[in-house]
């Protein structure tokens, strides 16, 4: 509409300004200044309607055309456009974008627990004119919004609260953005994930909860005390065993010789030895009677 009013404005301008620079042509002076106005009326509104012929879609966005009410499936890119002036381009954006929901979500036990969850989501742009056309531009209060919030109450009804409360609740994620992306991506919306934000549990709940797995690393941590007084046990119980196998190898290498000779060592030792006053008298009818004197 923009773009008649200008074109019709252009043109009135245009046979305007011939008009009266024909007059001027024909010395009638008192027409020059408004052949001047006409003229520059004339351009400005050209260069308007000529600006008509072209768009810009912003980075991030693609443009849909609508020509009264026939919608093309080839969406503009990002930057300046060349279109049909007298059609409508609608600006959708195809960046990531976040949907928060708070909601109360049902347990396998039966209980109802407060979740805040998010989806992060953007518009498939090679489907974003089949959008518009099927869904409108509201696509994600239409589609997104309602499945989101029916995946997440059938995931959480098949898994125990404490699921949402542990490691297990980005498993519980990934299911969420699993399901969600097979309902949503053939309408034309790509879902990338559906974080767990925050888990609020009834009072009661949470502190059972807790004390459970409280009460779990508990005994984790028992089963590992055990596990290392047993490797202490065994190590000790090999460490006897090599001092008795060594105390069994010794005695069976002793014999009356070889104590007879470490003994006659010892007493040539002491003998030599500078301050030595010492006599030693062998017992026995082996013995080694020796009387060592130094002085």
């Amino acid at each position: 509409m923009f773009f008649i009013v200008t074109l019709v404005i252009t043109l009135l301008g245009a046979v305007l300004w011939n008009y009266t620079r024909k007059k001027v042509a024909q010395h009638n002076f008192t027409y020059r200044i408004p052949s001047i106005a006409m003229g520059i009326i004339s351009i400005i509104f050209a260069v308007v309607t000529l600006m008509q012929c072209f768009t810009t879609i912003p980075a991030g966005h693609v443009g849909i055309v609508n020509f009264f009410g026939t919608v093309s499936d080839n969406t503009l890119k990002a930057g300046i456009n060349v279109v049909n002036p007298m059609a409508e381009i609608i600006r959708m954006s195809i960046q990531t974008q976040e949907l928060k929901e708070v909601m109360n979500v049902p347990s396998k036990e039966g209980l109802t627990v407060q979740l805040e969850v998010s989806v992060l989501y953007h518009l498939n742009p090679e489907k974003a004119a089949t959008v518009f056309k099927t869904i409108g531009v509201e696509y994600v209060n239409v589609i997104l919004e309602p499945q989101f919030r029916s995946v997440t109450r059938g995931v959480t009804a098949g898994y125990e609260a404490k699921a949402l409360y542990t490691s297990e609740r980005e498993h519980l994620s990934q299911l969420i953005a699993k399901e969600i992306t097979l309902l949503s991506e053939p309408r034309g919306i790509i879902v990338e994930s559906a974080p767990l934000r925050q888990v609020s549990l009834p009072a009661g709940l949470s502190q059972s909860i807790e004390s459970k797995l409280q009460a779990e690393q508990e005994s984790q941590r028992m089963e590992f005390v055990l596990l290392k007084e047993k490797q202490e046990a065994d190590r000790k119980r090999i460490e006897a065993q090599g001092i008795s196998d060594f105390q069994r190898i010794v005695v069976q290498g002793i014999s009356d010789q070889l104590l007879r000779w470490k003994g006659i060592e010892a007493t040539e030792k002491l003998a030599s030895s500078p301050n030595a006053k010492i006599i030693v008298i062998g017992a026995g009818k082996d013995g080694l009677p020796l009387i060592l004197d130094t002085k």
